[in-house]
């Protein structure tokens, strides 16, 4: 009878309904079965304390991919001496420096040159322009205007030439006017025969033809004949101080 009195009381049991405090003692069963068993303290779990991160500390560099580098061993190899390429370079800039200076110099020589030569060469043909000028003078006179004529020669002249001339100015008008004397020169060629070193002084050839005509001889004719005319600077002005006849 025990047997069947423990079953019906069982069923009892079970088919009772539970009350709240039962409720909760059932689902704290069911929740407790996942910790350890009742009556051991629960093993703490380790605390890891993250690093502070450091606010002044510097970026981790991005890791590049880069080549495989000779171990830490081995020695680097001697790199050559970096004297030698500075040298040559100031070695090159001093050559080319000399040669600007070389052509500075040899173009100024060079101006300096022309410059000279053509001051020699209009220096020169001054001297000729003086010369010519005064054979047309000597060779070109008519009697309506014989006293200009002359006063024109006696101008252009100096030294001995002028002293021929002065005082003899009257006389000499007086002739071309009584003979009604004209003359018209034409300078064929002219040229320096030489000349002093500083240039004061030159002697000029000229080569002239005139025609002359007067009361005897009306009739133009030709005259040919050379001159040898000394040109001198007298005071910044050329003058003929000088004429005589070259056979």
């Amino acid at each position: 009878m025990s047997s069947g009195t423990d079953e019906r009381a069982t069923d009892s049991a079970e088919q009772a309904p539970q009350t709240p405090a039962g409720k909760e003692r059932s689902r704290r069963r069911a929740v407790r079965h996942a910790g350890p068993p009742a009556g051991e303290a629960a093993a703490p779990k380790p605390v890891v304390l993250a690093k502070p991160s450091d606010p002044q500390a510097a970026p981790e560099p991005e890791k590049v991919g880069t080549t495989k580098s000779a171990a830490p061993s081995e020695a680097p190899a001697p790199s050559a001496p970096k004297t030698r390429r500075p040298l040559k370079s100031l070695l090159a800039w001093g050559i080319t420096a000399v040669v600007i200076v070389a052509l500075v110099v040899a173009a100024v020589v060079l101006l300096l040159d022309q410059r000279s030569a053509r001051e020699r060469d209009d220096r020169r043909q001054a001297f000729v322009d003086t010369a010519r000028q005064t054979v047309l003078n000597l060779t070109t006179i008519h009697p309506e205007t014989a006293k200009d004529d002359v006063a024109r020669i006696v101008a252009g002249a100096s030294g001995q030439f002028l002293e021929e001339f002065q005082g003899r100015e009257d006389p000499f008008v007086g002739v071309v006017q009584d003979a009604n004397v004209t003359t018209e020169g034409e300078v064929v060629e002219a040229g320096i025969e030489n000349g002093t070193e500083t240039s004061i002084s030159a002697n000029v050839l000229v080569a002239a033809r005139t025609m002359v005509s007067s009361k005897e001889q009306p009739e133009p004719s030709p005259r040919d004949f050379r001159m040898r005319v000394t040109i001198s600077d007298v005071d910044g002005k050329l003058t003929a101080s000088k004429v005589e006849f070259v056979p």
